[in-house]
């Protein structure tokens, strides 16, 4: 029960920067849980509800959010997320979780070497 509070605990606080907890959920689960990958990623969509709107309204009220990029992101987020939740169902659990593993590779990549960073808190 403790592996799961600390999991679920570290997923919140990566929520809560607007990351993605799933980023460490998915992974966290399977790995140290010995969860089914579709498991894990059925239990991130769950998880996601609650901790988006309590993340979202933090960020709302701070202002922090581009709601013209958010609109503009929404509908072709949404149709896809669609397609891809119905071709999961038909892949088989080792292909998702290689490909969730070469994404998260390649983001890892990226953000190490791009040397981009969020300029804006900068004084």
């Amino acid at each position: 029960m403790t592996m799961y509070i600390a999991i679920g605990a570290l997923a919140g606080v990566i929520s809560g920067m607007g990351i993605g907890g799933g980023s460490v959920l998915i992974p966290a689960l399977v790995i140290f849980m010995d969860m089914p990958q579709k498991a894990a990623q059925n239990i991130n969509l769950i998880y996601f509800i609650p901790t988006a709107l309590i993340a979202l309204a933090v960020h709302a009220k701070n202002k922090s959010i581009e709601k013209s990029y958010a609109l503009k992101l929404m509908l072709p987020g949404v149709l896809t997320a669609a397609l891809a939740s119905v071709t999961a169902l038909w892949l088989d659990a080792n292909v998702l979780r290689k490909a969730f593993g070469v994404f998260m590779l390649i983001l890892a990549l990226y953000e190490m070497l791009s040397g981009k960073g969020d300029k804006s808190d900068a004084a």
